[in-house]
């Protein structure tokens, strides 16, 4: 079930029955994994794409499908990334940061979801790969991001991607870079995205809202797993107040600036907080971005489309979105 955002209390959220049988089925497939806190951090990511991978069958057709060199002359150097272009695509692009806790995931573990992405909002879609914590915390993937986003435009050129509105997007801890990667563009004066799409993202590092003090969910992301992707991202708390680690610090001047923003979140998520906590700020600010809570699922919702009608609607609702706002036809801001 799909619904407006609103004020939610502290409680333990049923999961709809769909979800409920999901959930049950990932359990007993999970059964017997390792914590992955506790394995070594090899191990620990081949877990995780090995988990993804299950989401990642009956991928949608693209009319490209490769992988490309991100450049944009800095200090950092190529950045390797996805491009996946739908059949008869809009002009512009979207770029997409993926989650994983700033420590997990990449471009392969989100691959039907770029995929559904460029298929729903008729865009091509840029995925790079960015250096991840522990071994590479706050701010190096960030910069990494930043730079992708600086190098995608003469990359979108280059593999034949018509002019037009350029926005960016990711889910969880990619949300978090993409709302970063804005501010950032702020402070350095350099060019804003048109929109951003951003999916049940982490804004803040208040463990004391009501979706961090419910009962944990019935699966996947916890409030202990949470504070422990903080931990190795930042793990110095003083950081914790910079916007660029936590958006939902910053000033009032630059989310009025921000472009419009398309926000969701799932209600059995201890981050569901932190995108509501979001959009009331920006309604505050006279703002006119949609949020929408996506209720009886758990975060990481949206990878399951394979299975999950919800999730289906998701990426439905953002295209929807993109099209009334009228992104997804126009001119794009100039350069």
């Amino acid at each position: 079930m799909t619904g407006r955002a609103g004020s939610t209390a502290v409680r333990a959220p049923e999961p709809t029955r769909q979800m409920g049988a999901l959930i049950e089925w990932l359990k007993a497939e999970d059964e017997g994994l390792a914590d992955s806190f506790s394995l070594p951090l090899d191990q620990a990511r081949a877990q995780f794409e090995r988990s993804n991978s299950r989401w990642n069958v009956e991928l949608p057709e693209m009319a490209a499908a490769k992988d490309i060199t991100l450049s944009d002359g800095s200090q950092i150097g190529p950045i390797t990334a996805t491009l996946r272009i739908p059949f008869e695509p809009r002009p512009g692009f979207i770029l997409y940061l993926h989650g994983g806790g700033w420590m997990f995931g990449s471009p392969h573990t989100h691959e039907r979801a770029i995929r559904l992405l460029a298929a729903s909002c008729r865009m091509a879609v840029i995925a790079p790969f960015y250096r991840r914590a522990p071994e590479a915390p706050f701010p190096a993937g960030l910069e990494d991001c930043k730079a992708a986003w600086g190098a995608a435009f003469a990359a979108a050129a280059a593999h034949g991607i018509d002019a037009g509105p350029a926005g960016i997007s990711g889910d969880s801890a990619g949300a978090n870079l993409a709302m970063a990667t804005m501010l950032g563009a702020l402070r350095d004066g350099t060019p804003l995205p048109d929109f951003a799409l951003l999916f049940y993202g982490v804004y803040g590092a208040d463990f004391a809202t009501a979706s961090y003090r419910m009962p944990d969910p019935p699966y996947g992301l916890t409030a202990a797993r949470m504070k422990g992707y903080w931990d190795r991202y930042a793990p110095d708390p003083a950081l914790r107040s910079d916007p660029l680690t936590a958006p939902l610090n910053a000033s009032n001047e630059a989310l009025s600036a921000l472009p419009p923003l398309y926000l969701n979140a799932a209600e059995l998520d201890p981050l569901r907080d932190d995108t509501l906590g979001l959009h009331e700020r920006l309604r505050a600010l006279g703002r006119h971005d949609v949020c929408h809570l996506h209720r009886g699922v758990v975060h990481g919702f949206m990878q399951m489309t394979a299975a999950l009608e919800e999730a289906r609607t998701a990426f439905a609702l953002a295209a929807d979105w993109l099209d009334t706002a009228g992104h997804s036809s126009n001119h794009g801001r100039k350069r």
